[in-house]
């Protein structure tokens, strides 16, 4: 089991910026892929970003140039830094975790909330 615990998320105005964290806890060492995903009102959940260990990076269409995945394997940690926020980023945010025993986590969401 993997225990995922968010952070970071707000209201910002548009243009701005914000970084979420996602610390996992438990079978940290069978952690394969760390990842961030978005589900806004009256829409499906959608992927944001991944980044497998020892592989590169995948974004959505929506946030390349805009946001930036890393992890911290010695914290297992995740973190999403996100620029240049728009009113259509307005979502709550989920962290994800894969294992190499193909077992999915998620967090328990944050609010990203992006207004004037």
């Amino acid at each position: 089991q993997v225990q995922l615990v968010e952070s970071g998320g707000g209201l910002v105005q548009p243009g701005g910026s914000l970084r979420l964290s996602c610390a996992a806890s438990g079978m940290i060492s069978s952690i394969k892929t760390m990842g961030w995903y978005r589900q806004a009102p009256g829409k499906e959940r959608e992927l944001v970003a991944v980044i497998p260990s020892g592989g590169s990076t995948n974004y959505a269409d929506s946030v390349k140039g805009r946001f930036t995945i890393s992890r911290d394997n010695a914290k297992s940690t995740v973190y999403l830094q996100m620029n240049s926020l728009k009113f259509e980023d307005t979502a709550v945010y989920y962290c994800n975790v894969k294992d190499y025993f193909v077992n999915s986590y998620w967090g328990q969401g944050i609010q990203v909330t992006v207004s004037s």
